[in-house]
């Protein structure tokens, strides 16, 4: 079992690509078990949550808050520069409220999970980066309704509940937290559950595809149309991060994680939000976003090394 998991941790890229195309398969031949796996979501992402968060100890925490120019380059890239870029993208939408909701959902959220991985890949501060997950994640929940609010105009109550919000918040983000903190202490439990995290994340991805390939059908040339603009998000992130990086005098290790923080999206945990949207478009278009995203981090690994070198 050690050798297994060493394993898929070697190519957790592969590991990844594998479990999207297995739960594409899965979702088109057996759509019956699509809503199984829809409720197996919030648990898995609660668990994997749970588990980054344990191998962020309260001490490294604190240090990252002291890292002054790398936490503010992160809250830039992805509180400033993302949505002045996604309000300048708004304009090429999708007229359907419920399409250009789930593109605002996932690309004004920043990554924490994967992130970590594709940054380290490339030889970004994954460590820093890290530590910085909770901030991002909550500073993300507090500020995603006013940007919504900003960006979908009044009309925004029509599609959106708040409840949902407040419960992701809770189940996904307090709960986990509270109770990495509780328990990182003991190092064996935390040995142990670091050993899931490869795994808890394919099963993440396997469920999340899987349950919504059976709910494109018609809604399939809606959702393609979306595909240009988070292939476009990403070229140009790539970019204003590097940019970024370089306004803020970041070493090579904090630039690269930079870029990777500005590029990625929270598609995973705010798919549940997008999920209690009426109809099936916004977690489509949400999960599109993941595959679009997985594949440009394949690519990002090799292209980020090139644009900040050492």
């Amino acid at each position: 079992m050690p050798g297994v998991v060493a394993g898929m941790e070697r190519h957790q890229v592969a590991v990844y690509l594998g479990a999207l195309t297995a739960g594409g398969a899965a979702g088109w031949a057996v759509p019956a078990a699509a809503p199984w796996l829809e409720h197996a979501i919030n648990p898995l992402l609660a668990v994997l949550l749970y588990v980054t968060f344990l191998q962020v100890p309260v001490a490294e925490l604190g240090r990252s808050l002291r890292a002054g120019r790398f936490l503010a380059a992160a809250l830039v890239v992805n509180f400033a520069v993302v949505p002045l870029l996604v309000a300048a993208m708004t304009a090429v939408l999708p007229a359907d409220r419920a399409v250009r909701l789930g593109v605002l959902l996932v690309l004004l959220s920043p990554c924490v999970d994967y992130v970590i991985v594709f940054s380290g890949l490339a030889g970004g501060d994954s460590r820093r980066l890290l530590a910085a997950t909770p901030l991002l994640l909550i500073a993300q929940v507090v500020l995603l309704p006013g940007y919504l609010l900003l960006l979908l105009g009044p009309g925004l109550a029509d599609v959106v509940e708040p409840g949902p919000f407040v419960q992701a918040f809770v189940v996904l983000v307090v709960l986990p937290l509270a109770l990495a903190w509780l328990t990182q202490r003991r190092t064996r439990l935390t040995e142990v559950m670091s050993t899931t995290m490869v795994p808890l994340m394919a099963a993440t991805l396997f469920a999340v595809v899987a349950s919504q390939v059976p709910r494109l059908g018609g809604d399939l040339p809606q959702v393609a149309r979306v595909v240009p603009v988070y292939v476009v998000f990403l070229v140009v992130m790539a970019f204003a991060g590097l940019a970024v990086a370089r306004a803020f005098r970041l070493d090579v290790a904090s630039g690269r994680a930079i870029v990777f923080t500005g590029a990625t999206r929270n598609s995973l945990v705010v798919l549940p939000l997008a999920l209690a949207v009426p109809g099936d478009l916004a977690a489509a278009v949400v999960v599109t976003q993941t595959l679009v995203e997985v594949v440009g981090m394949v690519v990002y690994v090799k292209v980020v090394p090139r644009l900040i070198v050492q």
